[in-house]
């Protein structure tokens, strides 16, 4: 009898571990990103190494991007309208490196970005939680722009996302929250002086959602001479301040020296190019690991 318990007890081991790995195989790693232009991206495809395309091409049947409500596809590129500022055709932004980065360091995993992003857009206005007609008013230059509820937007997005991951019977983990804007709100002394408190909404409003006060949350700071006198630098010191006060963030640090050597951009002075977009992506991901790293002590 003893012989035989311990048989159907090893069996039902065997089936539980193999059902627990099958259900870590099917379950999408989901990572969020939300900003204006910067996040957006104005990196040329075509200007990066062959080596790298042939590494995204790689992992990108287990990678995907849905970007601005769009039907998630593929890691790749994204079609750009040709102007007289961009003239290229391929255009990406910070998520094609980081998704590449976290791929290759967990090869047996799947990953979804979610990203949502809008040109000159304000923390204070169209992207806070707390979304009011008066303060988007004050800082949004349009019509179009005044009515944009951009973090509500995004939270649609999410779970629209995450119920087409249900009807194919994939369990999610939302792992992290990543966040470059704040050249707009560097236009007003108001919002500058209300970034740190901003931040602190739109990052307490995600965990709130998806209940994990834990969440990674990895941030880029701004550099540009964007806005009023002193006004980007007040910004810049309020991501520090949250940093410091927030313990499951990680700020990206950035240079405030116009030969932008550590994130190179065009030649606004303002919007990284395609070396930028691939360093941004990178420090993305070197910061998300570190949280994790810390995390886990």
């Amino acid at each position: 009898m003893k012989l035989v318990r311990f048989i159907v007890v090893f069996c039902a081991f065997i089936l539980f571990s193999n059902m627990i790995v099958s259900q870590d195989k099917n379950e999408v790693q989901v990572l969020l990103l939300a900003g204006q232009s910067n996040m957006a991206g104005a990196g040329d495809y075509d200007d990066l190494d062959e080596t790298i395309k042939l590494r995204i091409q790689k992992v990108a049947h287990r990678v995907s991007l849905s970007f601005n409500g769009k039907k998630a596809q593929p890691l790749s590129y994204y079609k750009n309208k040709p102007s007289k500022k961009y003239k290229f055709l391929k255009r990406f932004g910070p998520e094609l490196l980081l998704g590449l980065t976290l791929a290759e360091k967990n090869p047996d995993k799947e990953y979804l970005l979610i990203k949502r992003s809008q040109g000159g857009t304000s923390l204070h206005g169209a992207w806070n939680p707390n979304w009011t007609a008066d303060k988007a008013k004050m800082m949004e230059k349009g019509e179009k722009k005044q009515n944009m509820k951009l973090y509500e937007l995004h939270i649609s997005d999410i779970k629209r996302n995450l119920k087409e991951l249900e009807k194919t019977q994939k369990s999610y983990n939302i792992i992290g929250l990543f966040w470059m804007q704040g050249e707009n709100d560097a236009i007003s002394e108001v919002s500058a002086k209300n970034y740190k408190n901003n931040l602190r909404s739109l990052v307490y409003a995600y965990r709130k959602e998806f209940d994990d006060k834990e969440l990674p949350f990895v941030f880029g700071q701004i550099n540009s001479r964007y806005g009023v006198k002193g006004g980007a630098d007040l910004v810049r010191k309020n991501m520090e301040k949250f940093e410091v006060q927030d313990y499951y963030s990680k700020l990206i640090r950035t240079t405030k020296d116009t030969s932008w050597s550590d994130f190179p951009k065009w030649s606004d002075n303002v919007h990284y190019n395609a070396e930028g977009q691939k360093r941004l992506g990178i420090a993305f991901a070197k910061a998300f690991f570190e949280i994790k790293e810390k995390l886990l002590r």
